[in-house]
Order: C-alpha cells, then sequence, then structure tokens
C-alpha cells in the first residue's frame, strides 16, 4: 500500500511510483501532465516518489498502467535448451581420428608420404587439391600441438554434440574446418603450408555459441545475456587463437567465421527430428568426407 501524507492542499496526497533518481520519474510526469492529473515529484531523504491527489490514485494508475502496456516491447519466452545426446561419442571420434593418424604417418601406410600428401599448402589448393582442406585437420606438428587440440576440440566438440548432435554436430564442424581451410588458402600467399585440427576447433566453439543464440535459448533475458554465446567465443577465441609465433591466426579466424555461419544457418533447424539413425548416417559423411580427402590425397600423390 502506498503511504499517504498531508499534500499542499487540503487534500491528502499518495504516492504512487517511487525510483531511486528524479530522472527515473519524469517521463511518468508527462503521461500525467498529458491527461491533466496534478501530481509532484518529492524526495523523501531515501527514494524519489511521484505524488497525487489520494483521490486520484485510481486514475493516475490506470493511465500508467495504459501507457505502460502500449510501450513495453513484445517479448517471447526463451525456448528451453534441448540436449540431442551427452555428446561424447562424437568427441571419441574426433579423438580417434586425430589420433589415429600419427601411426599411420610413422609407418607409411600404403607407402604415402601422409604429410606431404596432406598438408595444406596454399598454392595446391587453389590449384584444385581441394582434399588438402580436410586432411590438414588431421595432422599435427609435434605432440604438444595435438594434445591442445585435443582438448579444446574434446571441449568444444561436447557443446556440439550435446545441441547438435554428436553426428549432425561433428558434420557441421568438419564442414565448417574445411571451409575455414579453402578461405585461408584464399587468403594466405603462395606457397603457404600449415597443418592441425584447430581450425576445427574454433570452427566447433563458434558453431556451437551461433547456434545456442538462433535458438533463442536466452531469449528474454537482456541483450548482453542473450549475445553471451557469441560473446564468449569470440573472447575464447582473441584469448587462445592469436597466440605463438607459429599460430596460423588467420586458419582460426576464418574457421571461427565459417562455423558461426553455420551455427546461425543450422539455428533455424531442430536436430532432434534427425533421430538416432540420422544422426548416426551424419556422423558416417563426416568420417566418410575425411576419408575420401585421404583417398582423394593417396590418389594425388
Amino acid at each position: 500500500m502506498h503511504p499517504d501524507r498531508p499534500g499542499d492542499g487540503p487534500a491528502s496526497s499518495t504516492c504512487i511510483r517511487t525510483a531511486r533518481s528524479r530522472p527515473a520519474l519524469n517521463e511518468l510526469s508527462l503521461v500525467l501532465t498529458a491527461v491533466d492529473v496534478a501530481h509532484h515529484i518529492d524526495f523523501d531523504g531515501h527514494d524519489w516518489g511521484l505524488w497525487v491527489a489520494t483521490g486520484d490514485v485510481a486514475a493516475a494508475n490506470a493511465e500508467l498502467d495504459k501507457y505502460d502496456r502500449e510501450n513495453r516491447a513484445p517479448s517471447r519466452p526463451a525456448r528451453q535448451a534441448r540436449v540431442v545426446d551427452s555428446g561424447v561419442i562424437g568427441v571419441l571420434g574426433y579423438l580417434l581420428v586425430i589420433w589415429g593418424l600419427p601411426s599411420l604417418e610413422y609407418a607409411r601406410a600404403f607407402g604415402w608420404d601422409w604429410r606431404e600428401a596432406g598438408v595444406m599448402h596454399a598454392t595446391r589448393v587453389t590449384q584444385g587439391e581441394w582434399w588438402r582442406a580436410v586432411t590438414a585437420m588431421t595432422l599435427h606438428a609435434d605432440l604438444a600441438h595435438l594434445v591442445a587440440n585435443s582438448v579444446f576440440g574434446a571441449v568444444f566438440g561436447l557443446f556440439v554434440g550435446r545441441y547438435l548432435g554428436s553426428g549432425f554436430g561433428w558434420l557441421l564442424v568438419v564442414a565448417a574446418g574445411t571451409g575455414g581451410n579453402l578461405l585461408n588458402a584464399c587468403i594466405q600467399n603462395d606457397g603457404f603450408r600449415s597443418l592441425g585440427a584447430s581450425t576445427a576447433t574454433f570452427a566447433a566453439l563458434a558453431l556451437a555459441g551461433a547456434f545456442v543464440w538462433r535458438r533463442g535459448y536466452l531469449r528474454g533475458w537482456d541483450w548482453r545475456r542473450r549475445f553471451a554465446p557469441v560473446f564468449g567465443g569470440i573472447a575464447m577465441l582473441a584469448y587462445t587463437g592469436f597466440g605463438g609465433g607459429n599460430t596460423d591466426v588467420v586458419a582460426h579466424v576464418t574457421g571461427f567465421g565459417c562455423g558461426l555461419a553455420l551455427g546461425i544457418a543450422a539455428g533455424g533447424f531442430d536436430p532432434r527430428v534427425l533421430g538416432r539413425a540420422g544422426q548416426a548416417l551424419c556422423g558416417a559423411l563426416a568420417l566418410a568426407v575425411v576419408a575420401g580427402a585421404w583417398l582423394a590425397a593417396g590418389a594425388g600423390g
């Protein structure tokens, strides 16, 4: 109940709105002025209050409530975040691929020079050896490089699998990582070479954040919280993707950009409709893309 107090005239007055600062009540004061309701703003030593004659309380509240309804931005409720699966299967598949390739490379399986056949070579990619954009993501310079991409890929990949599914999500990661490497090849100087799964890991980071934002899982919050997944991804890219003398920063940025684009596009689709069979098919297709790229690399070499 709002407090009453003696007003300036013979009638008492009632406080109908309070605020910590006077400017917060100025707009409401204009509303009452427009409908010719006498009022005043006063400070009680702690809060500012909007006061009207007690007899005008009902009319003043009705006008202010009407104003609030007309100016309140329509809000849609946030969607409940839907978890498709645990994401573990996709991560295990990713780790199996990137840890299995060193063994094949060391053994020179099939008589191939795996590194020379699969490294991302900008000139050769732009000349048609597209498969290098895929195969380069499965090769690593050394153990430290492999471990780092295992850790980051597993963490980011878990989120991808949880919200998009281990099959569909990783198919998009492969697509985004490949797109990032293709863009990188077009940007870099002739003869530029790179390898590593970091293009795919940053694609996964952006993919998960953009998908969560696009699906509206944080809708109804203020804009900073709604964009938190995307902002968080950008912050992580800035913190982890720009260090080290041998870091391919362009690949990190292009991978992130492709993941962002695919995440926004995929946000219009509910991966749950794929079911287990659909997810398994997408996962098999992702592995088939990697295997097909290596077969093309072996044939080309």
